[in-house]
Formats: C-alpha cells, sequence, structure tokens
C-alpha cells in the first residue's frame, strides 16, 4: 500500500462502513493498527474561525481559522438527527435506559476517528478508583480539581443532562455520537443546558464540591446504554491520553467490581478468577440452602388428630397458635378435622 492510499483509507475509515483497499486482510490489519492508536489530549483552540466550507460528504465541513490553519470536523446539525440522541433521550433521569438489555460478551466501540478531538478530564493521579467504596458503588473515577477551575468536554457530544441531582451535585452529562456518555460531577457551576452541543476541550462548568463530597474534585464517569464501566479502559489520567480510538469492551468491564489491566494476559488471567469465585460462591448456596432445609425438616414436627381435637386445643397443646397452624397446613379456621389427619404444627 503506497502512501497516498494509506491517507486515503485513513481518512474514509470513520465515514465508510468498510475501508476501501484492494485487499480484505491487509483493510481489516489497517483497521485494527489505526484503532489501537493513542490521542493526545488537545483543548479546542482559540483562534476564531474564519469561514466553513462544505465538502462532498454533508456530514463534513472544513473549517477555515483566521490563523491560516483548517480541520475538518463533522456538522452536529447532521449528527443531531441520528436517533442516539433521540432515543432514551431523558434530561432528567441519570439513566434512561429503563428496558436495559445484557450487552454482548464481546464489541467494538470507535471512541474518535480522524475527525473527532479528545480533552483529558484531568491530568493527575486518580485518588479514587472504580468500584465499591465504604460498601457503596462508586460508578466513576475521582480526580483532584480546584473549586472554580474549569472542566472540560472530554469528546464531541449534546448535553443530554445539567441540574443538581442528589449526591451528584451539580451534573452534567454529555452524550456522544457513538452511544457513550460521560458524567461531569460536583461542579461547582454549570454552563451548558440540555440540548447544547459541545466539542471536546469546551468548558461545561466549574470545578467544586457540590452533593456528597468531602472536598473539592471532579467525579468522572463514563457509561455505555445505561452501564458503567471504569473511564481507566479510556483514558491513562496520569499521562492524559486516550488509549485507543477503538475500544474492545468484554462483558466484565461492566461489573462493578472490575478493575482496568494493561493487557490480555491479566484480563484472561481475571476471568479465570471471577469464573473460579462465581463457582465457589455458587457452591457455597448450596450448601448453605441444603444446610437450612436440613434444619428446617429437623424442626417439623406433626400431630395426628384425635377425638375431639380442635384446632383451638391442637394449638394449645403444641405452644401455637390456630392462624399458625392453618398457615402450615392451607386449611381454614373453620375447615372439619378428621380423626387420624396428620397436621404440621411446627
Amino acid at each position: 500500500m503506497n502512501f497516498k492510499t494509506l491517507l486515503t483509507t485513513l481518512f474514509l475509515l470513520p465515514l465508510s462502513i468498510s475501508l476501501q483497499a484492494q485487499d480484505e486482510n491487509e483493510a481489516d490489519s489497517l483497521r485494527h493498527q489505526f484503532g489501537r492508536m493513542s490521542v493526545a489530549s488537545t483543548l479546542s483552540t482559540a483562534t476564531p474561525y474564519a469561514d466553513t466550507l462544505d465538502t462532498e460528504n454533508p456530514s463534513v465541513k472544513v473549517v477555515l481559522y483566521n490563523n491560516g490553519t483548517f480541520r475538518y470536523v463533522k456538522d452536529p446539525k447532521v449528527l443531531q438527527d441520528d436517533k442516539v440522541f433521540t432515543e432514551h433521550w431523558d434530561t432528567r433521569s441519570v439513566n434512561p435506559y429503563h428496558d436495559e438489555k445484557p450487552l454482548p460478551d464481546r464489541f467494538s466501540l470507535w471512541i474518535v476517528d480522524t475527525l473527532d478531538s479528545f480533552c483529558c478530564p484531568n491530568t493527575t493521579k486518580v485518588f479514587s478508583k472504580f468500584g465499591y467504596r465504604h460498601g457503596r458503588r462508586h460508578q466513576g473515577v475521582d480526580l483532584p480539581y480546584p473549586t472554580g477551575t474549569p472542566v472540560y468536554a472530554a469528546f464531541d457530544g449534546k448535553v443530554r443532562v445539567s441540574d443538581y441531582v442528589g449526591g451528584y451535585g451539580n451534573l452534567i452529562i454529555i452524550r456522544h455520537a457513538n452511544g457513550l456518555e460521560t458524567f461531569y460531577g460536583h461542579l461547582s457551576r454549570r454552563d451548558k443546558e440540555p440540548g447544547d452541543w459541545v466539542n471536546a476541550g469546551d468548558v461545561i462548568g466549574l470545578g467544586g464540591s457540590t452533593g456528597r463530597s468531602t472536598g473539592p474534585h471532579l467525579h468522572f464517569e463514563t457509561r455505555y446504554q445505561g452501564y458503567a464501566f471504569d473511564p481507566n479502559w479510556l483514558i491513562d489520567f496520569e499521562t492524559g491520553t486516550l488509549r485507543h480510538r477503538l475500544l474492545r469492551f468484554r462483558s466484565w468491564y461492566f461489573n462493578p467490581n472490575s478493575r482496568y489491566v494493561q493487557s490480555f494476559d491479566d484480563e484472561d488471567e481475571i476471568i479465570r478468577s471471577d469464573e473460579e469465585e462465581r463457582r465457589l460462591a455458587e457452591e457455597q448456596a448450596k450448601k448453605e440452602a441444603a444446610k437450612r432445609a436440613a434444619a428446617e425438616r429437623a424442626t417439623v414436627r406433626y400431630y395426628t388428630v384425635r377425638s375431639g381435637d380442635t384446632l383451638g386445643s391442637i394449638a394449645k397443646k403444641n405452644g401455637t397458635t390456630v392462624k399458625a397452624l392453618c398457615r402450615l397446613n392451607g386449611i381454614k379456621e373453620t375447615t372439619t378435622l378428621k380423626i387420624g389427619r396428620r397436621l404440621r404444627v411446627r
């Protein structure tokens, strides 16, 4: 493949269903290589733009800046017509996917392509990780963030929620064209409203400590179709880079106990470990159920009805109540007792 063909293929990669290459194996290889590329964090240019030009693709524009530079961008007006921005669209609910369906065991999702930008929320060490914390599920990561510091959108997208929401405090949720949603919580100020279109690097608010918070920080969450997963799968926060353009998901990423690992060997080991833990837990549950059943059987007592017995007298003899006898034997207080019938009394 010559250089010109390579550039053409890279440009067409995010815009076409299949790569336009003569050899499908070569195309698959290129797709894989391109997808595994990392992306550096950038902020939106502060240079005013001079003009916007159309291209042959109605969803792609050329933006010309006053400093003589230009870039290709996706047209938000075209993107917003996509069903991803209409289905399950709720400006009040944190999770609008009330009819959640299980995700496939494995699937891939383009995070950014050649026309997209990425902005790291904050280049820093994560001080509170994804998973359970103090017995409560923590569905994102916490990043140090002084009050009043500008908070930037990580990717291009449309604001779905901008509201004060319980423990999140001031919260902004942005949905992106690939269906991914990013959450920005504990803000001291919200600068965007539902329906606003934002680009990666746009300021959406200011850092703070609203909601359930012990100090200024940014709670950053990533969800797909309502399912939260560790943002570390997407972003290397210490270097501020997007790990891959194409993220290959596995179903266990969405387990609240899951954790980021750096290699597929580590993933396989975690999967084996999780399966072993699940098997042991199921065995333990069966043993406990059998133990409870045996204990219940050991305490079961029966009484044989004799001449002159009534439910009241039987209850009194066995230290129980008529209601309890009726419940244990599926009878009513008016049921006629036949001599020789066995009634359960315990």
